[in-house]
């Protein structure tokens, strides 16, 4: 069956996979159609505004209480939760990868996650980590939900079966995926392996940013946000549903599939994004605004202006300021920068910055254009150019980055990165007015 999806952000939605089997006028009726049980899931404090405030109701073949038995314990050693800081700490300085090796061995989708860095508090519920990861096995009859923090994936290589309790998405490159805290679901690679980037959200939830003086329009546009309708699986086997909750994993041993809802109506749910529907604004005549201009979605924080996360990408897109350096200008930070690179190359790095590497600069720490990139955008012809067949973004803290172990020793660090900028020469001559040359 292909899949469906219903358009809009933070709409509430209905959807049925059998006639009837949503409640019309109330929530919780005496006896549910097809002898369902009605269960609601809250992503947000029951008192919490009308403007914020979500949740929704599912109607399932069995509830909740019924897709847990008796928790046990069970390690994941590459994946870290904050606060977490090594026993070896590194050194601050600007750091980048490679992309993380394919596995040799089967490795699902839960099991291939890498977390780079962490940031805040999961006690808390504030901070983030971001993770790379690998897979090239399908999940079975293993689930997984996140009661810490809500999941921002984006797909480098491969495209990902996603098949939660609301419904399946299909998520190729370019697109990403979100899946909300404490919501099950099961992930498999379409085409035989995957690898991309994860966002673990601990803080308040994803949502789009205000426009300000834009408008109502571009950026990322409210239709293009795609939920997906109900679909179900009565699955009669031995099942496990894997938690991970306090920065702790658990597992429960169930005799059928938790991914059981007929129906379900609310604003609590999965979606999908495509980031080619992403609509830039930049300048038009010289200078350019900062990089915030191209955020997809924002995490606030309890500070207006300062984000728990932003998510950043920068897209194809027209360069066309006059008198102007047009590529990232250097910079220091009170926000912490950890970038990814779907495919292409970034405009502000000519060499180094590969599909599925990243980078890490953490604030206020110095960054921005290597000494070939800097000698490029300076000679170059200010004609009007399309930047084009590239993607970039970026998972954007207020809070400061930890490295973890696994980053650390990761053989595709770059230990040479630094070495980018030695060629950025003193140029200044105090007797000569105007341009270097």
């Amino acid at each position: 069956m292909s899949d469906a999806y219903m358009p809009g952000f933070g709409n509430d939605f209905e959807t049925e996979s059998l006639p009837n089997a949503l409640p019309q006028g109330q929530n919780s009726p005496q006896k549910c159609n097809y002898g369902l049980y009605a269960e609601q899931l809250s992503g947000s404090p029951f008192t919490a505004p009308r403007g914020t405030n979500e949740r929704s109701w599912l109607y399932r073949i069995r509830p909740s209480v019924r897709h847990t038995a008796r928790f046990s314990s069970h390690a994941r050693d590459h994946w870290k939760t904050a606060p977490h800081i090594c026993d070896d700490v590194m050194p601050i300085g600007q750091l980048r990868w490679d992309p993380v090796p394919m596995p040799d061995e089967p490795v699902n989708f839960i099991d291939g996650v890498r977390t780079m860095t962490t940031a805040g508090d999961v006690h808390t519920q504030v901070g983030m980590a971001s993770h790379a990861y690998i897979c090239n096995a399908p999940m079975g009859d293993d689930y997984f939900f996140n009661a810490d923090a809500e999941l921002l994936i984006v797909p480098q290589i491969g495209t990902l079966e996603i098949f939660t309790e609301l419904g399946r998405m299909t998520v190729a490159p370019t697109e990403i995926a979100m899946i909300p805290r404490g919501m099950i679901f099961q992930v498999d690679p379409a085409d035989g392996e995957a690898r991309g980037y994860i966002c673990e959200n601990y803080g308040a939830k994803f949502t789009l940013p205000d426009r300000g003086p834009i408008g109502a329009n571009c950026l990322a546009n409210p239709r293009d946000f795609k939920t997906p309708v109900a679909a179900w699986e009565d699955k009669e086997t031995d099942c496990r549903v894997h938690v991970k909750w306090c920065g702790q994993f658990y597992v429960t041993e169930i005799g059928h599939s938790p991914l059981d809802v007929i129906a379900w109506h609310g604003n609590y749910a999965p979606f999908k994004y495509d980031l080619k529907t992403f609509s830039p604004v930049g300048a038009i005549l010289f200078d350019h605004p900062d990089p915030s201009i191209f955020t997809v979605l924002t995490a606030p924080s309890g500070e207006e202006g300062t984000a728990n996360i932003d998510f950043v990408i920068f897209p194809p897109r027209w360069m066309v300021a006059e008198h102007t350096f047009r590529p990232p200008w250097y910079h220091r930070n009170i926000m912490s920068e950890f970038m990814g690179l779907v495919h292409g190359q970034y405009d502000a790095k000519e060499e180094g910055f590969v599909p599925g590497g990243m980078s890490l600069h953490n604030m206020m720490l110095p960054h921005g254009p290597d000494t070939m990139g800097f000698e490029k955008a300076s000679e170059a012809e200010l004609a009007p150019t399309k930047l084009d067949e590239t993607l970039a973004f970026m998972f954007e803290t207020r809070f400061p980055q930890h490295v973890t172990s696994y980053a650390m020793q990761l053989e595709t660090l770059q230990d040479n990165y630094i070495d980018c900028w030695k060629g950025l020469k003193k140029r200044f001559d105090g007797s000569i007015e105007g341009n270097w040359d």
